[in-house]
């Protein structure tokens, strides 16, 4: 009997994680009508001149990609290093950037 509900999760869990089959040109459209956010990973945001000149505005002209923890938190995005960042990022800083981040038009 306790095997009924554990499917019934399982199916549950598995219909959340299944991808959906929706039109992906609306997904397409979002992804290119903001290129760059603070949610993108660090990595892909130093990858792109432009939202690399916004972060190396932001952060007093440094290069993220010079800092010596820059391996383990490029996969990370701004918003997520954030609390961890000893105040170095603040709400702020992080709100200023979003508007420069948005400011890029998709290439």
């Amino acid at each position: 009997m306790k095997f009924i509900p554990l499917a019934a999760l399982g199916l549950a869990a598995a219909a959340l994680t299944a991808p959906a089959f929706a039109d992906d040109s609306a997904a397409a459209a979002t992804t290119t009508a903001a290129a760059f956010t603070i949610d993108t990973p660090i990595e892909t945001l130093m990858a792109d001149e432009r939202s690399k000149a916004v972060l190396v505005k932001h952060f007093g002209g440094q290069d993220l990609a010079q800092h010596p923890a820059y391996e383990q938190f490029k996969t990370l995005s701004l918003k997520a290093v954030a609390p961890f960042s000893q105040g170095m990022i603040t709400d702020d800083m992080l709100e200023k950037i979003a508007a420069d981040l948005a400011a890029i038009t998709p290439a």
